[in-house]
């Protein structure tokens, strides 16, 4: 029986082309990719084609473009085995993490991918990604998906998507996820660790579209004025990005900001600025404020993963549990359990 995948373009540079006149990039009708790219016809997949009305450069997508998508999704969710997103590069890892937390309980492969070059360029990174990405969402083994989560592919690495970070503007491999393991590798063979695959809590798939946008996301460096804090005051939770396992600076401003945003009813999330490893608090002296003014440790989460799940937790009504308690949880493979 031939799978059913069904390819959802967004825009990005995987489905761009030139224009002669301008040198510019434009978009070009994606439903003619099969006469772009006839090697699809050979795939052991029924592939169809759905476009958003207006291709959105990745630099323009949020929330908005994050719930369209997961409509898509549950509007054709029992018609199609697998679904692999047409995405651009610079912001694929925020919409990976925003949808692997709006898709409950997900049973069915979702794949993002795109390329560093346009499908039409002779030295594209295009093809290939799109083609492993149709594989990998039409891998099913006894009648079950072997992918049941939301995952990224690119320059032939499955990765989970809420893990995932773009580290490169220039290469190909341009995606790392430094703080879990890969989940498949494309090579002669198309390799896959179930063992690191996440499985759904439930067989009810539905999908959960709140996200609230009054999160701020800061990186703290050497000789910042902290009180810029305080001016945000429609800010509802404020990720800081500090220095290594978790420090900051060690000064009476610094803990009279926090204790004033912490009166405010600011929820404090910190993370790290290292690409691996992440927060421990108390391991040094300069992150003891945090613990003691309740601030949250983001443990290791990539920034993309800790913004849009801060969305998507703040003022949820589906959850009863405070939002610390929330965030702290494991929701889909996000976090390492016994991060310390």
């Amino acid at each position: 029986m031939k799978r059913k995948v069904l390819i959802i373009y967004t825009g990005g540079t995987i489905g761009m082309e030139k224009d002669y006149a301008t040198g510019s990039l434009v978009p070009f009708d994606f439903s003619n990719i099969f006469k772009r790219m006839p090697e699809m016809n050979l795939m052991e997949c029924e592939v169809s084609v759905k476009s958003f009305d207006y291709p959105v450069d990745s630099s323009d997508m949020g929330p908005k473009q994050w719930q369209g998508i997961a409509k898509i999704v549950q509007e054709n969710y029992e018609a199609f085995d697998g679904f692999v997103i047409l995405h651009g590069t610079d912001t694929m890892s925020y919409t990976a993490s925003a949808l692997s937390f709006m898709l409950k309980n997900l049973g069915k492969p979702v794949v993002l991918t795109g390329s560093q070059l346009p499908i039409g360029d002779l030295r594209t990174d295009a093809k290939e990604n799109l083609l492993t990405s149709l594989y990998y969402a039409s891998l099913y083994e006894n009648d079950e998906a072997v992918i049941q989560e939301v995952t990224l592919y690119f320059e032939y690495k499955l990765l989970r998507g809420n893990r995932s970070l773009k580290f490169s503007a220039e290469y190909f491999d341009a995606y790392q996820s430094p703080n879990y393991s890969i989940l498949g590798q494309s090579g002669v063979h198309l390799n896959i660790d179930k063992d690191s695959l996440l499985k759904p809590k439930s067989t009810n798939f539905e999908i959960d579209l709140h996200l609230d946008e009054n999160v701020l996301f800061w990186r703290i460096f050497p000789g910042m004025n902290f009180d810029f804090l305080l001016e945000v005051t429609s800010v509802k939770v404020i990720i800081l990005q500090v220095f290594g396992s978790g420090t900051i600076f060690n000064n009476e401003k610094t803990e009279r900001v926090l204790r004033e945003l912490r009166q405010r009813k600011v929820e404090i999330i910190v993370i790290s600025q290292c690409v691996s490893g992440g927060i421990s608090f108390g391991k040094y002296s300069n992150s003891n404020i945090f613990s003691q003014v309740g601030a949250i440790n983001g443990k290791d989460m990539t920034a993309e993963a800790a913004i849009t799940k801060s969305m998507h937790l703040l003022n949820n009504p589906r959850y009863k549990t405070n939002f610390a308690e929330l965030f702290d949880e494991d929701i889909c493979g996000e976090v390492t359990k016994d991060f310390h």
